[in-house]
């Protein structure tokens, strides 16, 4: 038995050992993996804060984008100090050797893109500051996109979603005037979250929209949407506030009282089209689209859809017209005799 005893002992005093030195073997290898900065690595991560903050304050850039511009910029830098790149430097083939990592990682083209927008952006500012050449930055193409055409809902398939949304209780009078809202404005989520009471003009039929940069334009709102809109602000919204601290100058408010966020509103809408028995592939921004090709397949010229719509480049808008043209290709098909 004795003999047992310390062959266990052993045992345990070697595994012991063994656990310790593959710990510390661990640490090591874990403060090796880490690079170090060099002072030029620092001071453009400085310099980056200041740029992301600029982009707040200055542009007035929605809280989604400053965060898409830190992230991006803050894996540009971890990049920088593993491949011991100096930023203030930086080359046309060291920027290409950065973009064939994201490929390799699996980022998608349109992540690699947008990380290359970031750069083009922060290097334009720092040029501007004399503290380094925007030159590579803006010389390096990146990943063609293919194009594909927005999902959009059918006036028929987007008054189900509406329908859906039956209820009587505040939250559902709520969420039916968001509902209606998105589609007779094609605003932006993070455009309906900052709207207030003092945005609709129910006498004049329009609402107050401030996009990107904090732009404002007007925007049109038909009668039914507006009826909603009464309704919820009447009826419901009081119910909402009701035993607040303070006075909520928002137009949509949550059942605590608070403006709601853009991801609060997301999730509203995500639940309804859930409800609906839709596809999950639906979104906010699929109301957006829909609102546009409507606009473009009853008439209305491009110019005044990108003024409706918010959008700095027509460009931008023309994907719609491609809508209008598959709507029309497929109603023809269904109904020509040799379709």
């Amino acid at each position: 038995m004795r003999t047992v005893d310390m062959t266990a002992a052993k045992r345990k005093s070697l595994s012991m050992k063994v656990e310790r030195t593959m710990s510390k073997h661990t640490n090591e290898q874990t403060q090796s993996k880490k690079p170090e900065q060099t002072p030029e690595q620092s001071r453009f991560e400085a310099l980056s804060g200041e740029f992301v903050a600029q982009l707040e304050d200055v542009r007035n850039l929605s809280a989604h984008s400053v965060r898409a511009y830190r992230h991006d910029l803050d894996d540009f830098m971890s990049w920088c100090r593993r491949s011991k790149v100096n930023p203030f430097e930086l080359t046309h083939r060291q920027l290409r050797s950065y973009l064939a990592d994201l490929r390799q990682a699996a980022y998608s083209t349109k992540t690699i893109n947008r990380r290359l927008s970031a750069l083009r952006g922060i290097y334009a500012w720092l040029d501007k500051k004399g503290e380094a050449t925007s030159a590579a930055a803006l010389a390096t193409s990146g990943p063609k996109i293919s194009r594909q055409l927005p999902t959009t809902l059918s006036d028929a398939e987007y008054r189900k979603l509406i329908d859906t949304c039956s209820g009587s209780t505040a939250t559902d009078v709520r969420d039916r005037a968001l509902l209606e809202f998105l589609y007779a404005t094609g605003a932006r989520i993070s455009e309906v979250s900052r709207l207030n009471l003092t945005d609709v003009d129910y006498r004049q039929g329009q609402v107050r929209l401030f996009g990107k940069g904090s732009k404002e334009r007007i925007v049109p709102i038909y009668d039914v949407a507006l009826k909603a809109l009464k309704d919820y602000v009447t009826h419901a919204r009081p119910e909402l506030v009701a035993g607040a601290d303070k006075s909520q100058a928002a137009l949509f408010v949550s059942t605590r009282a608070n403006r709601m966020s853009p991801d609060a509103l997301r999730k509203r809408f995500e639940f309804w089209v859930r409800m609906a028995g839709m596809s999950p592939a639906i979104t906010p921004h699929a109301a957006r689209h829909s609102y546009a090709t409507e606009l473009l397949s009853g008439g209305a010229d491009l110019r005044s859809v990108q003024e409706l719509l918010g959008h700095e480049s027509l460009s931008t808008t023309q994907i719609y017209t491609h809508l209008s043209v598959e709507r029309l290709k497929e109603a023809t098909r269904l109904a020509h005799p040799r379709g």
